[in-house]
Order: C-alpha cells, then structure tokens, then sequence
C-alpha cells in the first residue's frame, strides 16, 4: 500500500491510547507459558504479539514466526526445553538471514539439542526439547541483549537455576534489566551484577499473579516528534497517551531525557503522558547522543532532527544492521532522498544541520521494516510524503495511520 502523507490541520492536538509494550508482552507470554498462574493484562495488538502467542498455542512440529526477531530468539530458548517435543522454527527470507549463532552455541553448552536447517548460524532451526541439569553458560553481550532475555527467563525453568558469565561490553542494559524487574514480579530471585547473572529455580506453586503490560514507549516516540516538528510550523500541540509510568521498566523512556533538548516538554499525570512544546526555546545546532541501551528510537530521533533541521551524531547504534534491515543504510538511503546530508558506519550515525527545505512528495521505501515507516510519517508535517508499504506498520503498531489520523494527518492510499 502506497500512502500519501500530508498534515494540514491547524493542530497536532489529541489523546492517543497505545496498547501495551511489545517488549514487556513478549517476555510475559513466554514466563505465563513457564510458570502457572499468570494472568497478562493489556498485552500489546502487535503482529509480532500475535505471532508469539500462536506460537506458544501450537502444537504442530513446524512453528513460523515470519519477521517476528524477539519470537525467533525467546522461542528457540523455550522450545529448547519442552521435553519430548521436536520443533523446526522458521521464519520469513529476512529472518533466516538473520544471526542465531550466540544464542544456539550458548544452548548446545548447556546440553540443548539445537542444530542447523540450511545454513549454519542461521534459521531455520531444528529443535529436540530435552531436559537441561547444566546451570553455567558464557555469552557474548554485545550483540543482542535478546539472547541473554530468552536465556534468563529459560533459567528460570531450569531444576538447578542458570548462572549466565557475559562475555564483553554489555548491550541494551534496560532490555536485561526488564527481563530482571519482571522475574522479581514473579517472585523469581534474580541478580544482575557486573558481567554475572544468576538465575534461581522459578515459582513451584500456581498461585494467581496478574501483571499489567505498560504501553509501548518506542510508540511513544513518534507523537514525541509530531510535538517536536510542530514547532516548524507553530502549531498549537498537546498530545496525551496512555497509559505510562514514570518509573518505567523500557529502556525507550529515556526520550522525556532526549526530546527535552528539541523542546518538548513530558508531564505526568497518574497514568498518562502529556507532550507539549517548551515555550522561548531556541533549538540546538546539534545533538549528541549515546543510544546503545535504546537503538530502537535511533530512527525516529534522526528524522525529528532532519525536520528541524538540526545536526545529530547517534552512536551505539551495532545493532542496527541486523534489524528488519539495514536501518542504518535505510535511514541514509531516505534522508539522502529528502536533501539531507548524513553519513552513517556500521555503528554510529552523522546527520549535518539542515537549512534548506527539504524535497517535497518523496516516496519513502520501508524495507519491510515497520520503524522505518513510523519514524517518517511525523515529516509529513513540513512536507507531503509518500510511505510505501505503510502496512508494515502493523508489526508494532496496528492503530499508527487511525491515530495520525485523530491528529489532523490526512491520508490518501495511492497504490
């Protein structure tokens, strides 16, 4: 679907309700398959959601999550362990290019019966469940914080508990961190410190737990950059969504932190989020940013700066390039289209200050990737767009186009 984006309202005004947090769900689903007695509230309608919960309600041999990367990594620990199962996990094309090796050495260290399909490091993977008794397993951390969540929440299952030794600088530290904070809900004893976590034997009663997913804060991100690009054109914008916490377990809340330096102002109350512009604020020439614990929002960041014209250089961004795409050569591909000038490596990102207009009615290409397509539409405030393949969008975000809608983006499908 071709979509013609082009905001002409007078205000980006409105409350918006997202549903619950992908990330939060995903681990939920997998420790209420674990553990009895779970109840999971306000789950996220995410495609990759679905996937995960069809998933874990199948009982055939071959279970395909097509794009869905947190399933492949959190399933291939889970299935791992359901002894007497055999299970061969798939994926779409882009899945199957995307890397297991870490996961499945650090399995086949602890006994785990994983192998290879067709290519080596890669899915499909051939899974027989056994029962695991080793509780010692090393990995290297800096890849994907992924493999050391679905490890983590595995371990948990495990007779004798799971202590993961992490090999090199850490990535994404909330992502683990969240895995932690909601074993601890679980009454799971857990600790993380330095490069060591310890994972104690999980909950052996079925006592009744109901848990509350938060919503999505990398939804969040892009009504943080409608606010943000209002400013180009001095609109009136206040945007509430619902339904937050200030003391959020998501890595993704750190963008109060980050828009706060392109002037939108975060205020809290009870359980919803109000974004609004700072007032008698001069925007910056610049920003710098380290965002190794939230690459997530990396695109949405780098597109608020282009329509405000100001420079960015984003670093900690490795795991970028083993995405839905290239996110990395994704945003250069499209900000070159619009006229900006941006230089990216295989880890950080460099976007120059802008002060020319940028070029009008450019179709942007998605790459399958539902962030490429979220993180664009915002600059539909400055200049009509076209986004290709805008249903992508549904991988995070099922609502995203109805909600710009209720801010005053007009909408027009071209193809």
């Amino acid at each position: 679907m071709l979509l013609k984006v082009q905001h002409t309202a007078a205000s980006t005004s409105g409350e918006i309700q997202i549903t619950g947090s992908k990330s939060e769900t995903n681990r939920l689903l997998i420790l209420q398959a674990l553990f009895d007695g779970i109840v999971v509230k306000n789950i996220s309608n995410s495609d990759d959601a679905a996937v995960m919960q069809k998933a874990l309600a199948s009982i055939e041999s071959e279970v395909d999550i097509y794009h869905a990367g947190t399933a492949m990594r959190f399933l291939t620990a889970y299935f791992s362990i359901q002894e007497g199962r055999e299970t061969l996990l798939t994926g779409s094309e882009r899945m199957q290019q995307r890397p297991m090796a870490i996961l499945v050495e650090a399995l086949q260290q602890l006994g785990a019966q994983v192998s290879y399909v067709k290519n080596d490091g890669y899915p499909p993977l051939h899974i027989k469940g056994s029962k695991l008794t080793k509780s010692e397993v090393t990995l290297k951390a800096n890849v994907s914080s992924q493999y050391i969540s679905a490890l983590m929440m595995m371990g948990a299952a495990l007779e004798n508990g799971l202590t993961i030794h992490l090999d090199g600088k850490i990535t994404s530290v909330p992502y683990i961190n969240m895995t932690l904070a909601l074993l601890h809900q679980l009454d799971i004893e857990a600790t993380f410190v330095g490069q060591i976590i310890t994972i104690k034997p999980g909950r052996t009663t079925s006592e009744h737990r109901e848990i509350t997913v938060e919503s999505d804060w990398s939804s969040a991100s892009y009504f943080y950059s409608i606010v943000a690009l209002s400013r180009k054109r001095t609109l009136d914008t206040s945007i509430t969504i619902s339904s937050y916490k200030e003391d959020s377990l998501q890595g993704d809340a750190v963008l109060q932190d980050i828009y706060k330096q392109l002037g939108v102002v975060s205020e809290f109350n009870g359980n919803t989020l109000t974004l609004s512009l700072a007032k008698d604020f001069k925007l910056p020439e610049a920003i710098t940013l380290d965002l190794a614990n939230a690459p997530d929002i990396a695109q949405t960041i780098a597109v608020t700066c282009l329509g405000l014209g100001v420079g960015c250089h984003l670093t900690g961004l490795h795991t970028l390039k083993i995405k839905e795409t290239d996110r990395l050569e994704a945003l250069r591909e499209e900000i070159t289209k619009l006229g900006g000038g941006i230089m990216v490596t295989d880890k950080d990102l460099t976007l120059l200050p802008q002060e020319a207009a940028l070029n009008e009615n450019i179709t942007i290409a998605t790459y399958h990737d539902h962030r490429m397509a979220m993180a664009f539409a915002p600059l539909a405030l400055p200049v009509p767009l076209l986004i290709d393949d805008a249903g992508v969008v549904s991988k995070s975000y099922p609502d995203f186009w109805k909600d710009l809608e209720t801010l005053g983006f007009g909408q027009e499908i071209i193809g």
